[in-house]
């Protein structure tokens, strides 16, 4: 009898344990994600998990997160975070024209490098020059990144930058719209998961992305030909961003815990997946039947580089009127990239 209280009196403890383990484990804080990229994308597949790893193990568990897709539009993420709508979420600042205007340097032609290298150079640039435009007001910055080089993708192969004037191109927006206009094409606006039947249904004769869309939005299918710019036509500015109230709302431990790794070392891990799915877009065009890959020539480099030039004048004048110095940002953003991992 003596033994079997014993035995009844271990196994409760051990019920008891495992209720108190299982209630913290259920106890996480779950933000919710908000994704409006195709559940295959790369971000979805990527760039999510590791942002709940990178959470988790920085608050021990204590904060998690759920990806949602379709919960809004791509351009109607930044609202949806405001709102509350969601806690979390990626959005394309070139979605919200006039909205945002200092982001734009970073899109410009001219930057060599990796996108992690533009990543990490964008954030120390957004802390040290940009912040104060506050044109994220009223939702938390936790990265800012870019997308790899954005380059052209036809149904009809492009060898020169005179091939393009007259075409119908797909632009994301931002810096990406003037890029086309001085190039001489007719711009459509649509959202990237709008993309492929955009293509598909002949309405584009082509789009300005980078790689990665090659698999992510299947465009090996509907624009399998791509003419490539180095450094590229220009680059996308994005940001992952968090409700102001539900961060808030944190405890102070798991708030200063989570801003340990917001910030650089977010906007790195974002950069370097962009990476990691743009080597993907280059291999599934390099493997698919009918795909090719055509760099520009040297004249067309240098061409390109002189019909960016107003591109930028404008872009400096637009962010320089915002009260900040757009010059002394680039030449750091720069200088920031070619030292990366040097």
């Amino acid at each position: 009898m003596k033994m079997t209280r014993r035995v009844a009196t271990l196994m409760a403890a051990s019920a008891l344990a495992v209720s108190f383990t299982f209630g913290a484990a259920q106890a996480a804080e779950k933000l919710i994600i908000s994704s409006w990229a195709p559940p295959t994308h790369g971000i979805n597949a990527k760039l999510w998990p590791r942002f709940i790893e990178m959470i988790e193990k920085a608050t021990e568990g204590r904060v998690s997160g759920d990806i949602k897709y379709k919960l809004a539009s791509p351009p109607a993420q930044f609202d949806l975070i405001q709102d509350g709508a969601a806690d979390v979420s990626w959005i394309f600042h070139g979605y919200s024209p006039g909205r945002f205007v200092a982001t734009k340097l970073i899109e410009l032609p001219g930057y060599e490098g990796s996108a992690e290298a533009a990543s990490v150079a964008y954030w120390r640039a957004y802390d040290k020059f940009l912040k104060g435009a506050n044109e994220h007001k009223g939702v938390k910055v936790v990265a800012v990144h870019t997308h790899g080089p954005g380059q052209l993708h036809s149904a009809k192969k492009v060898t020169s930058l005179d091939e393009i004037k007259g075409m119908k191109l797909r632009l994301g927006g931002g810096v990406s719209g003037d890029v086309g206009t001085a190039l001489g094409a007719t711009g459509i606006r649509v959202p990237a998961p709008k993309v492929y039947e955009t293509l598909a249904s002949k309405a584009a004769d082509g789009v300005m992305m980078p790689m990665e869309g090659k698999k992510g939005f299947k465009l090996t299918e509907v624009a399998p030909h791509t003419y490539q710019m180095p450094g590229g036509f220009y680059r996308g500015s994005f940001a992952l961003i968090m409700n102001q109230e539900k961060f808030d709302s944190l405890s102070d431990k798991d708030k200063a815990a989570l801003e340990k790794v917001f910030g650089e070392e977010m906007s790195k891990m974002a950069g370097g997946v962009w990476d990691e799915i743009d080597a993907i877009g280059t291999e599934a065009t390099k493997s698919t039947d009918g795909n090719s890959l055509n760099m520009a020539s040297d004249d067309d480099t240098a061409a390109y580089a002189k019909i960016a030039m107003p591109i930028r004048e404008k872009v400096l004048g637009e962010v320089s009127a915002k009260g900040i110095d757009a010059k002394a940002a680039v030449e750091f953003i720069a200088k920031e990239m070619s030292s990366y991992g040097k």
